[in-house]
C-alpha cells in the first residue's frame, strides 16, 4: 500500500527582514516574560506555534538525570548539557582556525550522525503513528534540546514512491545566536549543525538521501530561518551539500574569512574545486556518473569516516595495510580505492583470494612457474607478484594460507624478491603488499596456525572496516545506490520501498553486512511488481530474522499493528479500576447486543472514550484504537453529524 501524507500550512511572515538589532536575543539572559515557551508550554503543545505537532511528553519523559554518576541518558543514550556561550566559542574558533569551509562540513556531519541516530529512534518511539507524527520527532528534538522551535509549513511525502518534499520554518535558533555574537549580518546562511540534522534524520527516515538546504537565515537579516528538503534527484544542484556530506570525495581546504560578515560564496571561489573526480560522486541519481572501483565506496557513518581517513594517510606511501573485518563489509572496495588514490593507481591491481587457491597450487599461483617445472606446465606463466609489478597486490583471506605458504609469502615480502617454481632465477618486483583478513590474526599465532614474523610484517598499518549494523547513518545511502544499480541492470521498474520494508531494513542487523544487502536489495528489485514498492516479503526470503514490532498476528491470524507491552499493562490496569468484576469479550458484547445503543452511537461512545483517555491526544487516542489520526478525526466528525 503506498504511504502517502500532505500537509500545507498556512506561511507568515515569509520572505520579511530585519535588521541587525532585530530578533537577536541574549540566549543567556532572556527573560521569562513576553513571547518565551516554558517547559510546560511546551509539553502541553498549547503554543500556536507547535500546535500542529503531536504531544511531546513521549519524548520528554525519556530523559534521565542521574548526577550521582555524573549522567543524562535519552533513550538509552548518553548525552550532555552545553552552555550556549560555549558552544558560540567553539564555532567562532573554529571557523577562524580552520575556515567557514571546514567548520561548515565538520558541524553538518556531525548533525547529520545526531539526525539519524534519532531518526531510529522515532520509529521506536511512535511505531505505531501516522507518518506525520513519526517524522516530527525530528523536529520536536531540536524544541526540546532547546536548538530551535520548528514549525512545519510544508510536508509532502510518499514513503513507497521515495517523494519528499518538506518545508519549515525554525523560530529563535541557537546556532544563529551563537554566530551573531561573533559575526554581523552577512549574505550566507549558517545553521550547519542544524540543516546537517534534518538531512540526516529524513535521510534514514525515508531511505533515500535527502538534502536540506536552508533559503532564508536570520544571519541573512531574515526575521525567521527557513529550510526546504528534497531528494537529492530533486534539486538542481546540490552537489556542494553532497561534497560535504561524503568528505571522501571532496578536499576541505582552510580559507581566510571575513571577521565581520561571513562569506561563505566566496571562500568557495577561491578554494580549490572540492570534487577532485567527477567519477567519485555517489550515485544518486543518473545525474553523475561512477567509476566501478568506486561504485559501493558510500558513507557518511563516523565508523566510515574514521577507516577512510586511515586510508588517506596511508595511500601515497608504500606501507604494507591490513584491513581487518568481518565477512561481507567491503575490505577489497577500500583496497580498491586504496591503490585508485596512490601513486600506484596507473598500475595494476591484482586481486587474490587466498581460500580459493588449493595448497599445492598456491605457489604457482603466487610467484609464476617455469616450463617443464612439472607435468602439464607447458609455458612459463607469470604469478601474482609478477603482474601486479609496479602496482598494488591484494591478497584477501590471508588468514586460510597454510604454513608453508607463509614462509615463502614472507620471504618475498620482506626481500621483495621470488624465484618462479622450476627456475633457480631471483626475481625482483616493485609491488605493494595489501592484505585483508576477517580473522584475528593474533589470535591465530597464538593458537600456532599463523606465523608470528609474518603477523608482524603485514600488521604494518591495519585499518578495521565496522560492521553495516555499526554504520547505520551509511543506510539510506547504500539501499538508494543499490535500488538503482539493480533497477538499471536488470531493467526492472519498481517504485521505491513500502514503509514498514524501510523500517525493516534499518532494525535489521546485517549479519551478512553490505554484501547481504546487495543480495536483498537486487533480489527486492526481481520480485517486486512493475510501477509498484518493494515490500518486507520481496525482501526477507531467507528465514532471516527481523524486528517484528511492526506488527503481530493476532489469535484469529489476521495481521495488525502491534501495541506495547506498557499500553497493554495501562489498558489491564484502567480495567482492573473501572471493572468490580472480572469479565470477558463474551460478557462485554452480550451486554451491548442486549442494550437499545445503535452502531453509530456505539462507535460515537468508543472514539470519545478513546478521546477523554488520552486527554485530548487524538495521536494517542488513534494510536489505542488502531487506526491513525486522520481516520479518527474523520470517525469524530462523521459522529457528530449524526448528532451522537
Amino acid at each position: 500500500m503506498s504511504i502517502n501524507y500532505k500537509i500545507k500550512l498556512t506561511v507568515f511572515d515569509k520572505g520579511v527582514k530585519m535588521s541587525p538589532s532585530d530578533e537577536i536575543i541574549d540566549f543567556e539572559n532572556t527573560p521569562s516574560s513576553g513571547t518565551s515557551i516554558s517547559g510546560q508550554d511546551l509539553l502541553s503543545s498549547s503554543n500556536d506555534k507547535i500546535s500542529d505537532m503531536p504531544d511531546i511528553s513521549d519524548l520528554s519523559k525519556r530523559i534521565k538525570f542521574a548526577p550521582d554518576k555524573g549522567h543524562i541518558w535519552f533513550d538509552q543514550r548518553r548525552m550532555f548539557l552545553l552552555h550556549s556561550r560555549a558552544f558560540g566559542a567553539l564555532r567562532h574558533n573554529m571557523i577562524e582556525n580552520a575556515g567557514a569551509s571546514m567548520a561548515r562540513a565538520i558541524l553538518m556531519r556531525t548533525g547529520y550522525t545526531a539526525g539519524s541516530l534519532d531518526a531510529e529512534m522515532a520509529s521506536r518511539v511512535r511505531k505505531n503513528d501516522e507518518l506525520y507524527d513519526v517524522f516530527s520527532v525530528g523536529p520536536q528534538m531540536h524544541a526540546l534540546l532547546g536548538v530551535t522551535l520548528a514549525e512545519c509549513v510544508d510536508f509532502d511525502v510518499d514513503v513507497s514512491k521515495g517523494k519528499f518534499t518538506s518545508e519549515y520554518i525554525w523560530h529563535d535558533s541557537i546556532e544563529d545566536d551563537a554566530h551573531l555574537r561573533f559575526f554581523d549580518i552577512g549574505p550566507d546562511p549558517v545553521c550547519w549543525f542544524q540543516i546537517g540534522y534534518a538531512s540526516g534524520f529524513s535521510s534514514v527516515f525515508i531511505g533515500r538521501q535527502i538534502i536540506y538546504k536552508e533559503v532564508e537565515c536570520r544571519t541573512q537579516g531574515y526575521k525567521h530561518c527557513r529550510i526546504v528538503g528534497k531528494t537529492y534527484e530533486e534539486w538542481d544542484d546540490a552537489s556542494d551539500e553532497m561534497a560535504i556530506l561524503q568528505p571522501h570525495l571532496q578536499n576541505f581546504n582552510k580559507t581566510d574569512t571575513d571577521k565581520k560578515a561571513l562569506l561563505l560564496e566566496e571562500t568557495t571561489k577561491r578554494a580549490p574545486n572540492i570534487l577532485p573526480d567527477p567519477k567519485a560522486v555517489m550515485p544518486l541519481s543518473g545525474k553523475n556518473s561512477v567509476n566501478s572501483s568506486d561504485e559501493n565506496f558510500i558513507g557518511v557513518s563516523p565508523g566510515f569516516q574514521v577507516a577512510f581517513n586511515k586510508l588517506n594517510k596511508v595511500a601515497k606511501t608504500d606501507a604494507t595495510v591490513l584491513f581487518l573485518g568481518n565477512s561481507g563489509v567491503g575490505k577489497e572496495i577500500f583496497a580498491k580505492k586504496l591503490h585508485r588514490i596512490s601513486l600506484r593507481s596507473d598500475q595494476p591491481f591484482i586481486a587474490v583470494n587466498c581460500a580459493a587457491i588449493p595448497e599445492d597450487l598456491i605457489e604457482s599461483e603466487l610467484f609464476g612457474v617455469e616450463k617443464g617445472a612439472y607435468t602439464g606446465a607447458v609455458t612459463s606463466r607469470k604469478g601474482r607478484f609478477e603482474r601486479a609489478d609496479g602496482g598494488t597486490l591484494f591478497l584477501d583471506e590471508i588468514g586460510t594460507l597454510s604454513l608453508s605458504a607463509q614462509g615463502k609469502l614472507l620471504r618475498a615480502l620482506q626481500e621483495k624478491e621470488f624465484e618462479r617454481v622450476g627456475d633457480e632465477h631471483t626475481r625482483k618486483v616493485n609491488t605493494r603488499v595489501v592484505a585483508a583478513t576477517n580473522q584475528n590474526l593474533l589470535d591465530e599465532v597464538k593458537a600456532g596456525n599463523f606465523r608470528e614474523d609474518l603477523y608482524f610484517r603485514l600488521n604494518v598499518f591495519p585499518i578495521n572496516i565496522p560492521p553495516l549494523a555499526s554504520r547505520r547513518p551509511d543506510i539510506p545511502l547504500l539501499i538508494n545506490h543499490f535500488f538503482k544499480h539493480f533497477s538499471e541492470t536488470h531493467n526492472r521498474t519498481p517504485s521505491g520501498f513500502s514503509e514498514r520494508a524501510i523500517n525493516a531494513l534499518f532494525t535489521y542487523d546485517w549479519p551478512g553486512n553490505i554484501r547481504e544487502m546487495e543480495n536483498m536489495i537486487e533480489r527486492g528489485v526481481i520480485l517486486a511488481e512493475p510501477d509498484m514498492p518493494i515490500d518486507i516479503q520481496h525482501l526477507f526470503t531467507s528465514g532471516e530474522k527481523i524486528d517484528t514490532y511492526m506488527m503481530t498476528v493476532r489469535n484469529n491470524g489476521h495481521l495488525d499493528k502491534f501495541i506495547s507491552e506498557d499500553e497493554i499493562k495501562d489498558a489491564q490496569l484502567a480495567d482492573s479500576v473501572t471493572s468490580e468484576t472480572p469479565q470477558t469479550m463474551d460478557d462485554v458484547l452480550s451486554k451491548l447486543v442486549s442494550s437499545d445503543m445503535g452502531l453509530e452511537e456505539l462507535e460515537s461512545e468508543i472514539l470519545k472514550k478513546a478521546v477523554n483517555k488520552s486527554k485530548g491526544n487524538l495521536s494517542k487516542a488513534a494510536r489505542m484504537l488502531g487506526i491513525t489520526r486522520p481516520q479518527l478525526a474523520y470517525r469524530l466528525k462523521k459522529s457528530e453529524s449524526y448528532g451522537t
